[in-house]
């Protein structure tokens, strides 16, 4: 399966009504050259734009005072992406972005994920609106892509996801108690959610909220999606909440929903359909974050190996400690293996779908924010006092992927997907051993 051997691509929307998206020839070890050329170009991008960028955004942020700010510079590098044909680079339909298959798209993530605070917001590239951009072309109706979808594939406004809950345990989604109750022509919103990632960013217009349609419905056919105006009667952003003391510009939401009405032809997809978008929501996202950890702690092994180039105790270098080496080259191992356990995941969902590839999705989601997580504490300690200052982005990227390990799921969640198909399948083979004897 994973000796190289040509595979033809469908995308994962072929499962949504037969739809053939490509039909072009990946390879999990020889890229195609369209991707490599995507990526000789994000590369030189990230080099003469957006690392010379990052101070400036620093600067830009500090003058205005605002923690949700929307500085310039994010709007000056997303002209020259743009203008650089690097734009909408996540999206696998033709007709609305470059085509690409997860398995091309993967390392572009991972590039992107150097700079996680520029670069894909950058290329227009960013969550939740990548996840929310998926499920309005799958399950939009035309009005939806006209007002909301084409928007975003512009990146004139940005979207949030709302589903997480404060008062229930929200990794398992059937917990969700936000009432979506039927009235004449639409329906009537009450509830709370929390950590709506982007609903505090400056473009934010719309958010995508699941609820709960019918209580006495089978647990997973209970819960509905819908769209709602950011500004629509009866919506209230209560709070911003900080993750790890940060304030991130996008900001994490905490939102009251009060008898806020929407029309039905807002429903997505249908009555009971919420739990299936979700599941065909984030297969796709779990790769583009799996693949932006690994972006982030190739760069904190950059960091790390500079700084113990450069800095001397007790009469040598810190790179000359065995315990440093030790350290380098375990994270170089440990990448190389979260790398290519991604890889496979994506080539999986090419070529066989999200559904059949769970068990590798869940393990990437488990794997590479804690691969990650350990390459970027070894950072810090490198850099002893500087690297728990802004001066550099470690702080930053252990507060983003810590947070990782509960966002779209927490670990535990993961890894009780992944034993409980282990276990499956342990439980056929020894039956199949008791048929055959």
């Amino acid at each position: 399966m994973l000796s190289g051997g040509r595979c033809r691509v469908w995308h994962a929307s072929k499962h949504h009504g037969g739809v053939v998206i490509s039909e072009h020839r990946v390879s999990l070890f020889e890229p195609s050259e369209r991707a490599e050329g995507y990526r000789a170009q994000l590369l030189d991008f990230m080099e003469t734009h957006v690392y010379p960028a990052e101070p400036v955004y620093e600067v830009q942020m500090r003058e205005s005072g605002d923690p949700h700010h929307h500085p310039q510079i994010i709007e000056d590098l997303k002209l020259e992406a743009r203008r650089r044909g690097l734009w909408n680079l996540f999206h696998p339909h033709p007709q609305w972005g470059p085509g690409l298959s997860n398995l091309e798209y993967a390392p572009l993530a991972e590039i992107m994920g150097r700079s996680p605070q520029l670069a894909p917001e950058a290329c227009n590239c960013n969550a939740p609106d990548t996840g929310n951009m998926e499920v309005l072309t799958l399950f939009g109706s035309d009005e939806h892509k006209d007002r909301w979808l084409r928007p975003l594939l512009d990146g004139t406004i940005r979207s949030a996801f709302a589903m997480t809950e404060p008062a229930v345990a929200s990794s398992d989604a059937t917990n969700i108690e936000l009432r979506m109750d039927r009235y004449g022509d639409g329906y009537v919103l009450n509830g709370r959610k929390w950590f709506a990632s982007n609903a505090l960013h400056a473009n934010c217009r719309v958010l995508i909220v699941m609820g709960k349609t019918d209580p006495v419905a089978a647990p997973h056919r209970q819960q509905s999606m819908v769209i709602v105006p950011i500004d629509a009667p009866g919506v209230r952003i209560v709070r911003n909440l900080p993750v790890f003391g940060y304030h991130d510009r996008e900001g994490h939401a905490e939102i009251e929903f009060a008898d806020v009405r929407v029309p039905a032809s807002d429903l997505l997809k249908g009555e009971g359909e919420g739990f299936a978008i979700g599941q065909a929501r984030l297969g796709p996202g779990r790769i583009h974050h799996c693949m932006r950890a690994i972006g982030m702690a190739e760069r904190a092994l950059e960091l790390l190996c500079s700084r113990a180039d450069s800095r001397t105790t007790f009469g040598s270098a810190l790179s000359e400690r065995a315990n440093i080496r030790d350290w380098i080259a375990e994270a170089r191992i440990e990448i190389e293996k979260s790398r290519l356990l991604i890889l496979k995941t994506a080539w999986l969902m090419d070529t066989i779908g999200n559904k059949e590839a769970k068990t590798e999705i869940a393990a990437i989601k488990v794997d590479a924010p804690n691969i990650a997580l350990r390459v970027v504490d070894r950072a810090i300690q490198i850099h002893g006092g500087l690297g728990l200052t802004e001066d550099v982005p470690l702080a930053a990227f252990w507060a983003h992927l810590r947070a990782m390990r509960i966002a779209d799921g927490p670990d535990e969640v993961h890894k009780r997907t992944i034993a409980r198909e282990e276990l499956r399948k342990q439980r056929l083979r020894r039956d199949d051993a008791a048929g055959g004897t």
